[in-house]
């Protein structure tokens, strides 16, 4: 899992779909979501790990952005 396109494909393979109409809290959901399915034992601690990773960085990208406006 590298891109967040494939943290949204692993989301949809259970059925969650996220839009909130900000992409921030779009991604606060999904960290949620992913660590929920964790708990649940549906994905694995690599791909929770991997998951959280990429959320995070999209994050920092998206503050990023935010601020240079």
């Amino acid at each position: 899992m590298k891109t967040f396109y494939d943290v949204q494909q692993l989301l949809k393979r259970f059925g969650h779909f996220l839009y909130m109409g900000d992409r921030m809290l779009d991604m606060e959901m999904m960290e949620t979501e992913i660590k929920e399915l964790y708990l649940s034992g549906l994905i694995t601690k690599e791909e929770l790990h991997e998951a959280l990773l990429v959320i995070r960085n999209e994050m920092v990208q998206e503050k990023k952005e935010k601020n240079e406006k």
